[in-house]
């Protein structure tokens, strides 16, 4: 009785028998990449807020009353970029939508940017006086919350929508509702503060 042929462990066809490794696809590395990004610095920006929000302030403090409205008006600019870049997309001009979403985060930055010199050198937040707390205090901590998600939200879908990502669509749908509320409760919590019903 002839015994069964063994391959020799080294031989081509045992070599072949075992999986190859494959490296990882560039594009999955590079996503992973910077979604680590924009998560570093998403935690970096909230933590800036609530540290200028807890730090004991300046003892030299500079004039920063007109930065309130100023603030608000760079959420309006947003909002309104928003809802055209929106529109925008709809109507299949995919440049102009590009351009008008890159000017919407630049108003948004520009907000982040004079909150953070406010609440840094004022003397801390004005406290609502109105009539109406019931409606201000949830428009305020709803914004808050949301305010804290749209900062990773908004940058993933920036860049893959730069990028032509398969799942930029998806995100916006998210991401477009949110930073509008966003823009828009922004602009309302100014006008209860210092409207004339404040």
């Amino acid at each position: 009785m002839k015994s069964a042929r063994r391959t020799p462990l080294f031989s081509p066809a045992a070599v072949y028998s075992f999986p190859v490794l494959q490296p990882a696809a560039p594009a999955v590395t590079s996503e992973r990449f910077w979604l680590t990004v924009i998560g570093i610095f998403s935690v970096a920006a909230v933590a800036a807020v609530v540290f200028v929000l807890t730090a004991p302030r300046p003892s030299a403090r500079i004039d920063v009353s007109a930065l309130p409205a100023i603030n608000t008006a760079w959420n309006g600019t947003a909002a309104v970029l928003l809802v055209c870049a929106f529109i925008a997309i709809r109507r299949g001009k995919v440049s102009v939508h590009r351009a008008l979403v890159l000017a919407a985060f630049a108003s948004s930055t520009l907000f982040l940017t004079g909150y953070l010199i406010y609440h840094g050198f004022s003397g801390g937040a004005r406290p609502y006086e109105g009539s109406a707390p019931w409606l201000y205090y949830p428009i305020l901590v709803s914004h808050i919350a949301f305010s804290v998600m749209i900062v990773p939200l908004a940058l993933v879908t920036l860049r893959r929508g730069w990028t032509f990502h398969p799942g930029h669509r998806t995100i916006a749908r998210i991401t477009l509702p949110i930073w509008l509320y966003v823009s828009v409760t922004g602009v309302v919590v100014y006008a209860l503060l210092y409207g004339p019903a404040a």
